[in-house]
């Protein structure tokens, strides 16, 4: 969950170090710091401040060079601090950054001490720079193959060395890292993004590679079974990074950029959906779903959400069970596995650590049906699991997840009438009448977002409490919890979700004129049983806030204030129903002026377990 950058040119790199490292920040901003080869020597800069006081302060300090190395944190081990930051240094020769989690830092700490080395930080990264320090005997490539060796963990690396000043050594396992080959010079970074306009040749490093950086060339080798390395080649891909996406424009942060990006990023994600066929997830597809009777689907944080709305449209559409799990859960319990199982995995970013983890798992018990719905192509995830569908919804900045939900949204219905189709449950009119309501969406989704004014006067009431609930029966609960965490994770409001069924049964006694009660109220079986709910809280003294479907004939008055959603939408309401919560809590965290993009403690990429 942190961002990494590294560089050997002959020009001045401090520019592009720290260019990058602002692209990366939404994966971690409890500090940041570069350090470059300058004058024979290592010299770093670093702060708790983010990139663009970090950039100032560079300038100040005259920190500049052709070999270097730059990160942003999310902290893992050690509180935020500047002693905590990276880089990191072995004495004044070994200089290192890190993303990931080294599982036996007290073990290798205890032998390093032992040694005489002496660690200035409580973090776990301080023991890889002093234990690549004490292996080096005047080859770094040589020294970061054996430090790797002793690793148990995640991680990502970026390592240079004052006697080798053209030079920068990266190694991963467990967590991104990619290869930038320029003219002349050679890059290293977390994420592609983090190279856009600095080159378009990309190499996708795989688990166990060991990649040696020099001027204008890089060799790569790979860790095999016994230990040992070999020589590998990697295919260098161009990619067009999206440097456009990561620009504000009108917007007064990312996330709400990416709330009104949403009908572009449906429709993107639909263009190339002609009607409901296999193929749609890859080639091979079609007999995958002959030959399975259930799909597992794995996912964290608000892809789990996705998921638990996929189950009421894989169960009720195409009648077939579905589980899903919270991936850094399942591999954890003794489950039963199923071979005729299709186990799908959604994620965002593709490199979610858990959910790599438990899909790896999936597959050790016996389940080889894998597919994964993920924003990113060139992921981890992607190459990981025999079929995928891409969501196009582009890059996403803020940290709370907004275009990406939806996407995975229409994905997981894409994947729906698919299954229903080869189960032969999905007519021809059906069919036709659900590419009909999903062409719509885009128009749909645009048509909520002109709701945002009202929203805006809830969130002026809303700024105010400390508590809220949120309620949602069926297909909408899980959209309820969606919900209730985008208003945690930016407003620091503690939030809560529940079916509405269960307020009886234990929430209702938190309900008082202080706890708003947020409502999704779509017009569906479940509406009547919902408007009962409702009563309990009315009745209980309690503010209702319900976000309603056109002839659900709830009306506004004392303690029940209402926003009427433009239509009804099937299926496909909780696509809808999820846009104003994620207004909701946009312009609630505005009121309350938190840091809308970077909230406390979180990061976007979770590539640590």
């Amino acid at each position: 969950m942190c961002g990494i950058v590294g560089a050997v040119s002959t020009r001045n790199i401090v520019p592009v170090l720290v260019e990058g490292l602002k692209r990366l920040e939404y994966r971690g901003y409890d500090s940041c710091g570069v350090a470059v080869h300058q004058g024979g020597e290592l010299r770093r800069t670093r702060s708790t401040s983010r990139v663009a006081e970090l950039d100032t302060q560079i300038a100040q300090d005259g920190v500049q060079g052709g070999t270097g190395i730059a990160h942003t944190r999310w902290a893992t081990h050690g509180a935020p601090a500047v002693h905590n930051a990276h880089p990191h240094f072995s004495g004044k020769r070994i200089g290192l950054v890190h993303n990931g989690i080294i599982e036996n830092h007290d073990e290798l700490r205890a032998e390093l001490q032992n040694k005489g080395y002496v660690f200035e930080s409580q973090t776990d990264t301080e023991v890889i720079a002093h234990l690549v320090h004490q292996l080096y005997d005047g080859d770094l490539f040589d020294a970061v193959q054996r430090a790797t060796t002793r690793l148990k963990g995640a991680y990502a690396i970026a390592v240079f060395c004052r006697d080798e000043p053209h030079r920068v050594v990266g190694a991963r396992e467990g967590s991104p890292l990619v290869l930038g080959v320029g003219q002349g010079e050679t890059f290293l970074a977390s994420d592609a993004m983090a190279l856009a306009g600095v080159t378009d040749q990309i190499v996708y490093l795989e688990e166990g590679d060991v990649v040696d950086l020099q001027l204008g060339k890089h060799w790569i080798t790979a860790r095999q079974a016994d230990g040992s390395f070999e020589r590998v080649q990697r295919e260098v891909r161009t990619v067009h990074a999206h440097t456009g996406a990561a620009e504000l424009g009108p917007y007064q942060h990312y996330m709400q950029k990416e709330i009104f990006e949403q009908p572009r990023a449906i429709a993107d994600t639909l263009e190339s959906v002609a009607g409901i066929m296999p193929e749609l997830f890859g080639d091979g597809a079609h007999q995958v779903f002959k030959d399975i009777d259930r799909v597992l689907i794995l996912a964290c944080g608000t892809s789990y959400y996705s998921g638990s709305t996929a189950k009421y449209w894989l169960e009720s559409i195409a009648g077939i069970p579905c589980s899903v799990e919270i991936a850094s859960e399942y591999r954890y319990r003794d489950s039963v596995p199923d071979p005729r199982t299709l186990v799908v995995t959604i994620s965002q970013s593709g490199e979610t650590a858990d959910t790599i983890a438990a899909l790896k798992h999936a597959r050790g018990l016996g389940m080889a049906h894998t597919l994964t719905i993920c924003n990113v192509a060139t992921s981890a995830m992607v190459r990981e699991c025999k079929l995928n569908f891409l969501t196009h919804a582009g890059v996403e900045i803020g940290v709370a997840s907004t275009k990406a939900f939806t996407t995975q949204l229409v994905a997981l219905f894409l994947l729906t009438l698919t299954l229903a189709q080869s189960r032969g449950k999905l007519t021809d009119a059906q069919e036709a009448a659900h590419i009909k309501a999903l062409r719509h969406l885009p128009a749909a989704v645009q048509a909520v977002l002109a709701l945002e004014p009202q929203v805006i006067a809830w969130a002026g009431e809303f700024a105010r409490k400390e508590n809220a609930l949120f309620l949602g029966r069926g297909m909408h609960y899980p959209i309820a919890l969606e919900g209730a965490l985008k208003l945690k994770e930016i407003s620091y409001i503690h939030a809560e979700a529940y079916p509405a069924g269960e307020l009886k049964h234990g929430p209702l006694a938190l309900v008082t004129s202080a706890m708003p009660v947020v409502t999704i109220a779509p017009n569906d079986a479940l509406l009547e049983k919902l408007k009962s709910n409702l009563q309990e809280v009315r009745a209980r003294g309690g503010e209702l806030y319900v976000f309603a479907d056109s002839d659900t004939e709830i009306k506004s008055e004392p303690g029940v204030q209402v926003i009427r959603m433009p239509e009804h939408y099937g299926a496909l309401s909780p696509i809808l129903h999820v846009v104003p919560l994620q207004l909701l809590a946009y312009h609630t965290a505005c009121a309350r002026g938190t840091d809308v993009d970077k909230p406390r403690n979180l990061a976007k990429s979770v590539t640590v377990e």
